[in-house]
């Protein structure tokens, strides 16, 4: 039942208004808030909370000239004033960063996912330069084409003064409590060009060359040819770059130091290129190593057509990072873009098997990026890009938007001469609107404020209500806050009931600010328009404490009226009465999460385990003496664990 807008709902208080988001956006949570120093007592414990985050993904070339007096660069034969040749440099900079930043903010984004900054070959391959960053020659120092032609290139010498325009953009990201992303490459380094490959330097010092390796810095195994033979993809040739040789301790080092440089002068988070390319024992040293150096660091991964019934599933749960989403992609883009006849079951079979990962909700969700043809381009109708969008923004992840996306940027002049069609180059155009009046604009702006105002959208169980191959309804749960979402697809329909588990009483659409009555904690003859989205948020109390412990635990399995808790030597967990343990959230049959707050025991060491409330039985308790922790003395902290066995009490 919908009608129209009303001057005021009697559930305004748990409502999410333009208001809000204005307010959200303009003071973001504090537990977002970068640290710049980061003291001892958080050692391991402080959480980057990433899951509230709308990450936005640039290719630095293409998003904004700010400085024209670095466009030619080192060689200006790389460099298209006219923007014609694709595969040449075109001008943006991290000034162009800079100068649009108060966009972004306003668009909700929250941290900002650069492609490499690294310094480049300067040189063609295949008529294309290294616009993208992924052909690395020296990982210790900045592309000079990003920053002022004055700047120091070099990490080194401009560690002391840090006044590049790179030191200048984190310090405006961080003003704004907005994170940077860095992308990196540890896979391989350049192509044959003109006869020299692989040449790597350490801040202007050559330390290797692939055709005279006398040190053994590269595999020497020539191009994967059978790309079901794990040994080739980890050890030979992608398209021909030079391949580096993770089995040489110097390689290693070099490359752990040049990212140490980086996270020293500001950089929030990593996104890292090509990992299924290297064995995951590589992946587990490399994260460790990060991560004691700035604990705080979150990690993604590229694991190219990563999906749940793949080898991806065993690396997002060993390796010490998370992945992006391409088995969520796929299906979104099957659904929305293609309108594929099987529609949302593609969609919600992929979030049915959320159970096989240990972090689902902490997988880098998108619809669209550098490397696949842009969603506008799959399906040019904005009505399709509305949905997608949304059930991006409001489904379980960390959701991504490509640069251009909320302009519904995309170039098609090369699709029919191409066999590649508008993939990579010609997904990678020059931005070109930034219009804050765009209708997709608004709507990532509203469901960013949503993600940060409602914690059951960022942290919560995601539960099918309705499901047809053109209409989706779903709730996202999270302690007594829940969010319902319909979209439809499709023709007019009508549901003639469908459940939300919001309060009663009238609820404010998000999107449109139009009422619905929820009678019994359901919506009947609920009209859905074509293409039309429903957003409903019920706010609850937040978890207030000064310390929030996120707990994550994995391996165990509940059956209903089973509830999963954690019992401990503290006030907070009961002081080992598991009738005043403190219970869990169910997410999947792999996951349970809760936010536990602490007080009385900041700054001590505790002790904790595991147990399970169960009807008409004995509680369960793990089979083992205790954790131990110390609880820091204020902040945001996790716990991530798996289940040990049960005994009976």
């Amino acid at each position: 039942m919908v009608s129209t807008p009303s001057p005021q709902s009697s559930s305004s208080q748990y409502e999410v208004t333009e208001e809000k988001v204005e307010a959200e956006l303009n003071t973001l949570i504090e537990e977002t808030k970068p640290e710049s120093d980061i003291d001892l007592e958080f050692l391991y414990t402080r959480d980057i909370a990433f899951r509230q985050e709308t990450i936005y993904f640039v290719v630095v070339d293409r998003f904004y000239d700010g400085d024209p007096e670095n466009n030619e660069g080192p060689n200006p034969e790389l460099y298209d004033p006219e923007k014609q040749e694709w595969g040449k440099y075109w001008g943006g900079d991290l000034q162009g960063i800079i100068d649009k930043l108060d966009y972004l903010k306003n668009l909700g984004v929250t941290a900002i996912w650069l492609t490499p900054l690294f310094e480049q070959i300067e040189d063609l391959f295949i008529e294309s330069a290294a616009i993208h960053g992924y052909w690395t020659q020296d990982f210790k120092r900045i592309n000079p084409r990003f920053i002022h032609k004055d700047d120091e290139p070099s990490l080194n010498k401009s560690q002391e003064t840090k006044n590049t325009i790179f030191d200048r953009l984190i310090e405006e990201l961080h003003q704004r409590k907005m994170k940077l992303i860095l992308d990196v490459v540890c896979n391989h380094s350049s192509p044959d060009i003109s006869g020299k490959k692989g040449l790597l330097y350490d801040d202007g010092e050559l330390i290797a060359d692939f055709n005279n390796d006398k040190n053994n810095w590269y595999h020497h195994y020539g191009e994967v040819t059978n790309w079901e033979d794990d040994w080739q993809v980890q050890n030979c040739e992608l398209s021909g770059l030079a391949t580096f040789n993770e089995n040489n301790s110097e390689y290693r080092n070099y490359i752990k130091s040049a990212i140490k440089q980086w996270l020293d002068r500001g950089v929030d988070a990593l996104r890292v290129d090509t990992v299924k390319h290297m064995p995951i024992w590589f992946w587990q040293e490399f994260n460790a190593d990060i991560q004691s150096h700035k604990p705080d660091v979150f990690i993604f991964g590229e694991w190219i057509n990563s999906h749940p019934s793949n080898d991806s599933v065993e690396f997002a749960n060993d390796s010490g990072m998370t992945l992006l989403d391409f088995g969520l992609c796929m299906a979104i883009r099957l659904a929305l873009g293609s309108y594929d006849p099987d529609g949302f079951h593609l969609v919600q079979n992929i979030l049915d098997q959320d159970y096989r990962y240990s972090g689902a909700t902490e997988l880098i969700t998108f619809i669209d990026n550098h490397d696949v043809h842009r969603f506008g381009t799959l399906n040019p109708d904005p009505k399709a890009l509305h949905l997608a969008i949304a059930l991006l923004m409001t489904s379980r992840g960390i959701p991504c938007i490509y640069y251009g996306t909320e302009q519904y940027l995309h170039n098609d002049t090369n699709g029919d001469d191409n066999p590649y069609g508008n993939n990579d180059p010609y997904n990678r155009p020059m931005m070109e609107s930034w219009d804050t009046e765009s209708p997709l604009y608004r709507d990532i702006r509203l469901l960013s404020g949503l993600r940060r105002l409602n914690p059951a959208v960022s942290m919560g169980s995601q539960w099918q209500k309705y499901l047809t191959p053109d209409v989706y309804c779903y709730v996202r749960r999270y302690r007594d806050s829940c969010c319902f979402v319909a979209m439809n697809r499709g023709e007019p329909v009508t549901i003639e009931a469908v459940d939300t588990e919001l309060p009663d009483g009238e609820h404010t659409c998000v999107m449109t600010r139009n009422k619905y009555e929820v009678i019994d904690g359901q919506l009947p003859n609920l009209e859905l328009d074509s293409h039309q989205i429903i957003v409903l948020s019920h706010v609850g109390e937040r978890v207030k404490g000064q310390t929030i412990v996120r707990v994550q635990l994995n391996g165990i399995q509940t059956q209903p009226g089973e509830i999963v808790v954690v019992t401990g030597d503290c006030p907070e967990l009961g002081n080992w009465d598991i009738a005043k343990a403190y219970p869990l959230e169910y997410i999947n049959t792999n996951t349970c999460f809760g936010e536990i707050p602490f007080d009385e025991s900041v700054g001590k060491p505790i002790a904790y385990k595991y147990a399970m409330w169960r009807e008409g039985k004995a509680p369960l308790r793990e089979n083992l003496v205790a954790r131990r922790w110390v609880i820091a003395s204020e902040g945001t902290v996790k716990w991530r664990d798996t289940w040990a066995s049960g005994r009976e009490a």
